[in-house]
């Protein structure tokens, strides 16, 4: 249990949180909101024990453990991906290195019934007792499962940690936590730097988390999937509610209207009884009324409306210059790294008016492409860029391009034509760049500050495709907002590059889907994609290699002819096609049946008790070598019906 008791926190004279008090019971699932400089990453270092409260008491149960991830750390890049994790479980390797110790010193030892070899079994026993009951015959397991649902690839490893960006580096970071398994996890903004799969793996293991949670999230559909409880702050106050982000949300519009009703019938009260007052002051007759209105307006405990959220404005792209109907056209496009290949062979078109979203893990080449298409970096292959198509693109580094030595306002000044010009404050207020804040240097303006000003530069700009390469990594909810709407009454063409799901819902109508150096065209919007992705594997195979096949079959056929087939050998080939099959069909069942297993297996091994289920990791490794035998198996049977098949068709 951890409480926050009357806790003040004071910067420059400006209280940041004030009189602020709740409680974290263990197993809570807490979100903390508001808008940006709020005080929600103070408030996580503050539970943390990183700062310490101006005023008010933290206190927390003896022997309390915390893992904090912030948005940025200094990381250490002298370890191996393996090595670096593997620092999360210190115990299990000092008792590894103890229980190693004993067995050596017991086996060199020949003095069977003295005190001293008799307490070193005892030790030894006891070792092993407390080894087993931690879990240690299982953390290298559940180690590779955290690792691989971060998006890891086995084969990374070994690599040094210094190979992988900033981002991959901070996910180094995540599982170190996540493997330690403290008694309260705080994380903030943790899904910036990890991609759509990634995110709902560490949705489903902080949803059964033996342990309580608070995190700062931007993202609506990973507050909805994780919390059951929410922590707004604003005005340095909290408002907190037993209930998930969307609830709140509209828990909050009702209080709202609640309060503003409340408000106009007070307001009217006090109108009346000071028209009242100010009609018979001077009447004798009406004295002792008159000062019973005033003593009755002393008395009241006025209402005060919370400020309200100007995020109604509206901001639009200004209209898009025509463009021709195809924007993009790409035809084999590879693009190399050294010997490392990032995309091979690439094939696509987009047209005008479209919103697509390229979506997949990290380091599967979005960013790639897109720098591809601004020609920005060398590669092979064919891009062809349609008639009038004047590009906007959003970098995840374009806040560094901005002139440092200009200020918030001439920085938007400076490319702002006709009536925008005299709406500047008003735009720069639905960023949160609000009074005095405009007339800041861009050069002391945070990472997101610098963000969001550049985010308004770029809507701005007279542009018909806009390229957006994760453009809502430092946007609060409401500035978010205002980009979805802005982009989804665009008229020119977009591409975004994005894992925030609910950014996406409602905007884009295709997604292009990045895996293993190719991509794949989804129509429809990314909830339909999700959907898509949960089909069955096998499903997914299967159509892939029908798809071969006919390829291979229209081709033998243009190439060689079709020859005359008898009678007895049509009926021998129909016998070993339907034989065949039958056989396949048999194959696809135990697949899925394996498939299923694991799909269980898979839920119980990303719980945080998976290790308290012996022998789950030799069953799921058995079912995973019955699954690839099964596969083959399948894929011989295929070839088998493909060669009868060409065999019918000469």
């Amino acid at each position: 249990m951890i409480s926050l008791y009357k806790v003040y926190i004071s910067f420059g004279g400006c209280d940041l949180l004030n009189d602020v008090s709740f409680l974290i019971p263990p197993d809570d699932r807490i979100g903390l909101i508001g808008k940006n400089g709020a005080g929600k990453t103070t408030l996580l270092k503050l539970i943390a024990g990183i700062i310490q409260p101006t005023e008010g008491e933290v206190s927390l149960a003896k022997g309390t453990t915390f893992g904090y991830l912030p948005q940025e750390m200094k990381l250490n890049d002298s370890n191996t991906l393996l090595g670096e994790t593997l620092l999360a479980f210190e115990e299990f390797l000092a008792i590894e290195k103890e229980i190693a110790q004993l067995n050596h010193e017991i086996a060199v030892s020949d003095d069977y019934q003295s005190n001293d070899y008799l307490k070193k079994l005892d030790q030894l026993n006891e070792l092993n007792e407390r080894y087993s009951m931690l879990g240690g015959d299982s953390y290298q397991a559940e180690l590779e499962q955290t690792l691989i649902g971060l998006g890891f690839e086995r084969t990374d490893f070994s690599r040094p940690t210094s190979e992988f960006s900033g981002g991959w580096r901070m996910r180094i970071e995540l599982a170190k936590l996540l493997l330690k398994k403290p008694d309260t996890i705080l994380l903030d903004e943790p899904t910036n730097h990890l991609d759509i799969e990634s995110i709902q793996w560490l949705e489903n293991y902080l949803k059964v988390y033996k342990g309580s949670v608070v995190l700062v999230s931007h993202d609506k559909a990973f507050l909805n999937a994780v919390c059951n409880r929410t922590i707004e702050i604003s005005l340095g106050k909290i408002t907190d509610q037993k209930m998930n982000f969307s609830a709140f949300v509209k828990w909050k519009k009702e209080q709202r209207e609640i309060q503003l009703a409340s408000y106009r019938n007070q307001q009217k009260m006090i109108e009346d009884t000071e028209k009242f007052i100010e009609r018979f002051r001077y009447k004798a007759s009406k004295a002792v009324q008159v000062q019973s209105r005033i003593k009755q307006l002393d008395k009241i405990d006025r209402i005060e409306l919370e400020e309200e959220d100007n995020s109604a404005l509206k901001i639009k792209f200004p209209p898009a210059p025509r463009s021709g109907r195809v924007v993009v056209e790409a035809k084999n496009i590879t693009k190399k790294y050294g010997s490392h290949v990032v995309l091979e062979n690439i094939d696509f078109s987009i047209e005008n008016g479209e919103k697509v979203a390229f979506v997949g893990r990290n380091g599967e080449g979005k960013t790639t492409l897109v720098k591809i298409l601004l020609e920005e970096i060398e590669h092979t292959g064919e891009i062809n860029i349609g008639h009038n198509v004047k590009p906007g693109y959003f970098a995840q580094n374009q806040a560094q391009l901005l002139k440092e030595s200009l200020t918030v306002f001439e920085t938007i000044d400076e490319i702002a034509i006709g009536d925008v010009r005299t709406k500047i404050r008003d735009i720069l207020g639905a960023f949160l760049f609000s009074g005095e804040d405009a007339d800041k240097k861009v050069k002391v303006l945070s990472g997101g500050e610098k963000s969001r000003l550049a985010m308004i530069r770029l809507m701005l700009e007279p542009v018909n495709l806009l390229i957006l390469d994760e453009p809502t990594n430092h946007l609060d909810m409401q500035s978010k907002e205002i980009l979805k709407e802005a982009l989804i009454h665009f008229t020119g063409t977009v591409i975004i590059v994005s894992h925030d799901r609910e950014f996406l819902d409602g905007l884009v109508n295709c997604v292009y889907e990045f895996r293993n150096k190719k991509i794949k065209q989804h129509l429809g919007g990314i909830y339909d994609f999700l959907q898509k992705k949960k089909m069955d594997n096998l499903k997914e195979l299967e159509n892939s290699s029908k798809q071969r096949l006919d390829d291979k079959n229209n081709r033998i056929k243009s190439e060689s002819g079709r020859r005359e087939v008898s009678f007895e050998e049509q009926k021998d080939i129909n016998r070993n096609i339907a034989r065949i099959e039958k056989l396949i069909t048999g194959t696809e069942e135990m697949i899925e049946t394996l498939e299923t297993k694991i799909a269980v297996l898979d839920k119980k091994l990303s719980s945080p008790d998976a290790s308290g289920h012996p022998g789950i990791f030799d069953d799921y490794e058995m079912l995973k070598s019955d699954l690839s035998e099964a596969l083959e198996k399948w894929e011989t049977e295929h070839e088998q019906l493909e060669n009868w098949k060409k065999k019918k068709n000469w």
